[in-house]
């Protein structure tokens, strides 16, 4: 069997983003993948930019790749106790698309925020977001990477055993979960 393809989706778009940085150790820990990184850098939804120009080609792009996808990762950061505005914004523009490409999709989902509960307020916002699409997200075990600033080394690996051990369970349910 080939390798799955493995489509990542970060809520941050900074380059140095700790929600990067776990996506990283994610992927290192799922194991053999052809990784597939989303770019988010999308126009704000605008029903009337939608009706007069169609769907935006990074948005379209955005949609084929999530179909593509055998599995997805998603992870978030926490502002304002909600998941941030380009991720809604992702989802948004996603649901327009023809399709739906979330459809049974097996998807994990895992936060990285600078406050002590790991953004898990957003975390659990963001699968309600995604429960009109109906991928199959997997109920846990939770990662919320709380003080993610401090939880990564030079190298940008989890310092944490605890963090990498659930994060290890997280990714191994994800890729039983392509079995299915």
């Amino acid at each position: 069997m080939a390798d799955p393809v493995l489509l990542t989706i970060s809520g941050s778009l900074r380059r140095e983003a700790t929600n990067r940085k776990l996506l990283a150790e994610a992927v290192r820990v799922f194991g053999p993948a052809s990784v597939v990184e989303a770019d988010l850098s999308l126009p704000l939804y605008d029903g009337d930019a939608e009706a007069a120009d169609g769907i935006p080609p990074a948005v379209q792009k955005l949609a084929d790749q999530i179909a593509a996808s055998d599995a997805v990762v998603i992870s978030t950061p926490e502002y304002n106790k909600g998941p941030s505005g380009v991720l809604k914004n992702a989802l948004d523009w996603v649901s327009r698309t023809e399709g739906n490409p979330w459809a049974d999709k097996p998807v994990a989902v895992m936060s990285a925020a600078a406050g002590r509960a790991g953004g898990e307020q957003a975390q659990a916002l963001l699968r309600s977001f995604l429960v009109p699409f109906q991928p199959r997200v997997l109920s846990g075990p939770g990662v919320h990477l709380a003080g993610s600033s401090k939880e990564f080394d030079e190298a940008g690996r989890l310092t944490s055993e605890q963090y990498e051990a659930t994060l290890t369970k997280l990714m191994q349910k994800l890729r039983s979960e392509l079995t299915r």
